[in-house]
């Protein structure tokens, strides 16, 4: 991986592969770039480039008070300075859907479009409460191979149907690292009052926010099982933009893998609506 410089001195990691139209890969809250691993083969002709956040994946840690969504849209705006792009199209899994939202209220001129992985402007209070419950914890598993196992029963419970063991086994190695007294999250655990803190102030209206990507190729990916975002928030979407791309998938819940059928078929009408 490569790194950059934040605007406040943390180093920050990111991958820049491939060529064409660009596209800023932003994973979930507790995420990083290896998420995007399961799409990144069936996309060509596009220079996909995945950020870690601040906290997450290889990048630096910081204050955690600095891990809030304006400051990881600010990280992004700066990663696009310096590659030296004026303007990308978003895919955005759940927290880097918010940060997709957020920049094209604070700098759409960046923007050439996004894609919202299972998140829109209302978050369920079930996810968010799932979420508080498990943020900061580190896994009781010591291996991979049981937490591949504890992994696909906790993800069935939440509506993933239908996933091959492998699935997991990749997965686990996205979340967590293996050291000598057992496996640790790959993210800074002060993430847990980051989140907490934000969830003690009352929730915005991030309706503006959603609307401030039209006039823009939108598309909307919706695990049909998912706790996080609900069928009346995706209706209201999908009223309030007409042109919006939708894909609902089958068997996932929060979130989606990304190179399911529907998925997949719904992200390349998005990119050729961005051609």
């Amino acid at each position: 991986m490569d790194n950059f410089i934040a605007r406040d001195g943390l180093t920050l990691a990111y991958r820049d592969e491939g060529e064409g139209l660009p596209v800023l890969a932003l994973s979930g809250l507790t995420r990083n770039s290896d998420d995007f691993n399961f799409v990144a083969p069936h996309l060509s002709r596009i220079r996909l480039i995945r950020m870690d956040y601040r906290g997450r994946g290889a990048s630096d840690w910081g204050p955690y008070q600095t891990y809030t969504v304006p400051q990881e849209a600010d990280d992004a705006l700066m990663l696009l300075d310096h590659l030296g792009i004026d303007r990308a199209a978003i895919l955005g899994t759940s927290r880097g859907g918010l940060i997709a939202m957020g920049i094209a209220v604070a700098a759409k001129n960046r923007l050439l479009g996004a894609c919202l992985n299972d998140i829109g402007p209302v978050i369920d209070p079930r996810g968010l409460d799932y979420i508080k419950g498990f943020i900061g914890r580190q896994p009781t598993a010591r291996f991979y191979k049981d937490a591949a196992q504890a992994r696909a029963q906790i993800m069935e419970a939440a509506g993933f149907r239908n996933v091959p063991a492998q699935r997991w086994n990749a997965e686990v190695r996205h979340l967590y690292s293996q050291t000598e007294t057992g496996l640790k999250n790959r993210y800074d655990p002060a993430l847990r009052e980051a989140v907490l803190e934000a969830g003690a102030q009352p929730a915005p209206d991030l309706w503006p926010y959603f609307d401030a990507l039209q006039g823009l190729p939108v598309a909307l990916i919706h695990g049909e099982n998912s706790d996080i975002l609900n069928d009346g928030t995706v209706e209201e979407m999908r009223r309030r933009n007409p042109d919006l791309r939708y894909g609902r998938v089958a068997d996932r819940g929060h979130v989606p893998f990304l190179d399911e059928p529907e998925a997949l078929e719904t992200i390349h009408e998005w990119l050729e609506d961005l051609r």
